[in-house]
């Protein structure tokens, strides 16, 4: 079920968001709900860039393979 929540916003900062819902042809709240799911969805998620430089750093792949070998033997400690 949908809940209602107020959001008490600057008189200029209103008026931008108000104008990028007109321009995407969305109500107020639309806009600002997915604006704020799309920077979620962002902030959350590496992107292909940061996944090759993940991939591509075999000293972080090996220290992942032995900690997670350490994990399956109950070693080490979780901090």
């Amino acid at each position: 079920m949908a809940k209602t929540v107020t959001l008490r916003l600057k008189d200029e900062i209103y008026e931008k968001f108000s104008n990028l819902a007109k321009n995407d042809n969305r109500p107020l709240s639309n806009f600002i709900e997915t604006a704020v799911l799309r920077f979620i969805e962002n902030a959350q998620y590496v992107n292909s860039f940061e996944m090759d430089e993940i991939i591509n750093n075999s000293e972080l792949n090996e220290s992942l393979k032995k900690a997670h070998e350490d994990v399956k033997k109950g070693s080490g400690e979780f901090v």
